[in-house]
């Protein structure tokens, strides 16, 4: 084991001492780590809480589901049918608003398979992505599934990032991004900090892009078919490094992680394993368009795809900020819109709805996970902390 992945493993572990005991003791690493820790206290989401949140004019958040178990990523059937994954238990659950009436009545268990996460459906079928793991299943006439079946049981060992995500992209393609093993390290599996391309036979997959630590949420922009991903940062840099990024993800390209970070900085840790300097390494690689507050940890992005939306929203992107804890002062907790310009380019992030954070900033009642727009161009969002699935909305 190399001796950075041994401070990721010592920064692990310092999780449970105080903050001012947080850095790495110089021998395990040429240079210091340090971070602070802090989570928010958890409150139940009331309906008195939900209806403070904040939103831009026009908009409203209500709840479509409640009561749920860690609800995590979502997708939806062209007939309104709403599916839902438990990463911990395994399970995945249809929602259906049979009455139309913005929230679902029914609630069943469709099926279950140890640590799926990522979901997918094209022409009938349910992907599904576990660990080391995707399946299909047949989407049943009332709404259930077949038992899944194996197409890949050989992806690369979790580590510290286990949530695999699915999406089908415009070309007809499944992608899948795998997540780095560690906090920053050398992966021995070319397979880790990647996006895949997977063919939905089974018979065989390959490398899209590289040099990704954890891209959970991507997109392709509606217009220009570019696809789009929001990178989490490394953690223990201090609370403002390092910033999540918003990269155009480009088959072929390569990301920098774990040598070349953000907006270009260099990580003393990990040398690029190439030989190159940091600036040759840093030529070849992509850097991102924007970056956001670090340690907000992005996991949901979708393109405005919809006509629900006033104009002035097309063609933008919507992210959720799961929330922090690698920080004094908590950041994320929001679910925010990524203006991007007439010729398909970012130009800044924006608040779009807040109000999570409550008490100062000591207190939560919802951390954003799961983000789709439904098929009647509502936003769906899941909190995979209090159980909730909201539905964002634009009155006309």
């Amino acid at each position: 084991m190399s001796c950075i992945r041994h401070a990721a493993l010592a920064a692990t572990l310092l999780a449970t001492l105080p903050a001012a005991a947080q850095n790495v003791p110089p021998a395990a690493t040429p240079f210091k780590m340090t971070g602070n820790i802090y989570l928010p206290n958890k409150l139940p989401a009331t309906d008195a809480r939900v209806a403070a949140l904040k939103v831009p004019a026009g908009f409203t958040i209500t709840k479509y589901a409640e009561g749920l178990d860690m609800p995590r990523m979502l997708t939806q059937a062209p007939n309104g049918d709403l599916y839902v994954s438990n990463r911990v238990k395994g399970t995945i659950t249809l929602l259906r608003d049979a009455n139309k009436d913005g929230k679902a009545e029914i609630v069943r268990q469709v099926a279950q398979k140890p640590h799926l996460h990522g979901l997918a459906l094209k022409d009938g079928k349910m992907y599904l992505s576990a660990i080391r793991e995707v399946y299909v299943a047949d989407v049943l006439p009332d709404g259930g599934l077949s038992e899944p079946r194996i197409l890949y049981k050989d992806l690369p060992d979790a580590g510290q990032h286990a949530n695999r995500t699915l999406r089908f992209g415009p070309d007809g393609q499944l992608y899948l991004s795998v997540g780095s093993t560690c906090n920053a390290c050398d992966e021995d599996n070319p397979e880790n900090a990647t996006l895949l391309v997977l063919k939905t036979d089974g018979s065989g997959r390959s490398i899209y892009a590289r040099g990704l630590r954890n891209t959970i949420g991507f997109d392709w922009h509606p217009a220009t078919g570019q696809l789009f991903g929001m990178d989490h940062g490394i953690d223990w840099l201090g609370d403002e490094d390092q910033m999540e990024e918003l990269n155009q993800i480009k088959q072929g390209a390569g990301y920098g992680w774990p040598s070349i970070i953000a907006d270009g900085k260099h990580y003393p840790a990990n040398k690029p394993k190439t030989g190159e300097t940091y600036e040759q390494f840093d030529a070849k690689n992509q850097r991102p368009l924007l970056v956001y507050k670090a340690h907000s940890a992005p996991l949901g992005l979708v393109f405005n795809k919809g006509s629900q939306f006033p104009a002035a929203y097309k063609n933008d992107a919507f992210v959720t900020m799961h929330g922090s804890w690698n920080r004094a002062q908590p950041s994320g907790y929001k679910l925010v819109r990524v203006h991007f310009d007439a010729q398909g380019k970012p130009e800044k992030f924006e608040d779009f709805i807040t109000g999570f954070l409550v008490e100062n900033d000591k207190s939560e009642f919802g951390r954003p996970c799961g983000l789709i727009q439904a098929v009647d161009g509502a936003l769906l969002m899941s909190d995979d902390d209090n159980g909730v699935i909201y539905r964002v909305a634009y009155k006309k």
